[in-house]
This record gives structure tokens, sequence and C-alpha cells, in this order.
């Protein structure tokens, strides 16, 4: 019921304007992304990293349908990684893309359009020395990411890959992807998906999530454990012991703005702690489309935005 009113207030740039100058507005998205330019991501990459943390960097923007705009995302991220490697934050920041950002959903050749644009992501992240992550998106989409990830990582197999335990497709993924250099980026799921596709029960979701980290933990690869659940932390803690896995051969990753305490507690523990930074001009859609995919984000939002922990 509240998916259409939210993305209606999404395209309003009457809400916006009213948005931005809420005192209550300005703290939520102060909280959950830290600017709109290189500088402000790159300010936040050094202060996170200076606290013991690694970090991922998202320029905010999806669904592209214009061609400029993809190109226009493809320099943004060109211009981010330079920043990045002349402020010599290259060796603990990377950066995820979603491939509806930079041309995948463009008619006709836009799944081509969008691999060549991500294959320059990668050659600059290489350039630099750090790495590229392949966000993941609603299931309509997964083939296609996963089709640009294996062509990708003919040339660039350190190539992130994320893939959404919420799917019943995920744990085959899981097997698939458990293999010797590759990384993957486990998580539950933020999309309002049908139930022919994804499990709809919270608790069919955090099982299907221990069965997926049971794959990976035991894999060949390098697990990257997306979750600001309490139970799965200590969960996946577990599986990576009993794995025979040590702090640096997986890592814990959360959202920007979410449970800060616990990114700074894992840190100090020794865990290998990463951020997931958003950040750019659309904030207002990507903060809107968050909540309109999956309204229960709302509780979410809200509970990180009072929560220290």
């Amino acid at each position: 019921m509240l998916r259409q009113p939210i993305l209606l207030l999404a395209r309003s740039e009457q809400v916006k304007h009213l948005a931005t100058r809420l005192p209550v507005a300005g703290r939520i998205v102060d909280r959950f992304v830290p600017g709109e330019t290189t500088t402000a991501a790159v300010a936040a990459t050094r202060a996170l990293v200076d606290d013991g943390m690694e970090v991922t960097l998202d320029y905010l923007g999806e669904d592209t349908r214009d061609r400029a705009q993809a190109e226009a995302t493809v320099a943004a991220y060109l211009d981010l990684l330079e920043a990045l490697g002349a402020a010599g934050l290259s060796r603990t920041a990377e950066v995820s893309v979603k491939l509806s950002a930079i041309g995948q959903a463009l008619p006709g050749d836009g799944p081509q359009l969008a691999t060549d644009h991500a294959r320059r992501i990668c050659e600059a992240a290489r350039t630099v020395g750090t790495t590229v992550t392949l966000d993941m998106e609603d299931h309509t989409t997964t083939d296609l990411t996963l089709a640009t990830l294996r062509e990708l990582r003919r040339d660039f197999p350190e190539t992130g890959a994320v893939l959404q335990a919420y799917l019943h497709r995920t744990e085959a993924d899981c097997r698939s992807l458990a293999h010797e250099g590759s990384r993957v980026r486990l998580c539950k799921g933020a999309y309002q998906e049908p139930s022919e596709v994804a499990y709809q029960d919270r608790e069919d979701v955090d099982k299907s999530y221990v069965r997926c980290l049971k794959v990976l933990m035991a894999g060949a690869g390098y697990p990257m454990v997306a979750t600001h659940d309490p139970r799965m932390v200590k969960i996946a803690s577990a599986l990576a012991t009993r794995s025979g896995r040590v702090p640096g051969s997986y890592e814990f990753q959360m959202l920007y703005g979410c449970r800060p305490e616990e990114q700074r507690r894992l840190a100090g523990a020794g865990e290998r702690t990463r951020v997931y930074l958003p950040y750019g001009e659309e904030w207002y859609g990507y903060l809107m489309r968050r909540l309109a995919e999956r309204p229960a984000n709302l509780t979410f939002f809200a509970r990180a935005l009072v929560s220290k922990k």
C-alpha cells in the first residue's frame, strides 16, 4: 500500500526541496549519505579508515534510461578512483557499481554497454590498486549481472559479486561462486520480490542466509558477510572458526551510519570490517526507493537513526 505513494514522493522536486530543509530530514541524510561530491566521499572514507575500517563506495544512481547519464556515472567513478589513489586510500577502499546505473536497462545494447562501462571502471580500479564489486538489484537482472560478472572476471578475476539470500536460487549461486579467488558479498536483500522467487517470511530468509553462509565459509573463495543482524554476525564468526578461517580470510560489511559502534567493535577485535558508503546528488531518490522497494526499511532506518550500537 505504501509503495506507490513513496515512489511518487521520490519523483517530487518540491518534496525533495522540503526534505532538505527539515532538520530531522537533514539528520537522516547526513547519517546515511555523507555528501554529494567526490571530495565529501573521500573525506568520509579517510575518517572510516582512520577508525580501523575499510570502505566500498557507491556513486548513487540507478535505473538509468539515458546514455549520457550512464556515461556521466562512469566518469564519476573514474574521478573517484583517481581521487582515492591520490589520497593513498586505494588499498583500503574499493567501489561498488550497480549495472543499471551505467546503462544495463537501456534499450537494445544496454547489457553490453553496461559491461563495457564496467570494464572501464575495473581498469581504472586496477590502475590505482583496488577492486570493483558488482551490486545485485532486483531478481529480473540477476542472470544479466552474473553474465557480466563472468565476462569481467576473464580479465579482472578480482571483481566481486553480490548475492541475496532471500532469493530461492541463491544457495545454488553460492555453490557456483565459492571457488578460489572469488569474492562474494552475501546480503539478505532489500527489494520487494514475489513469492515465486523469494522467501517472504523473515525466519525463512534468515535460514537461507545461514545455509548460504555455510557454503561460502566452507568454500575456497572470500566471503563478505553483509549484515547488521547481531545473530548473523555471531553465526558467521562461528562458521568461520569451524571452517578454519582466520580473520582477514573473510570480512563483515555494514552500511554507512548503521550500527557504527558495532563496526568499530568488530574492527577493534581484529575482524576485517568494511563500510558501504553511498554518496552523490541522487541521495533523495536512493533513500525513497529503498523505502518503496520494501517499506519495512522505514523501521530499519528509524532504528538505525536512534541507535549507536
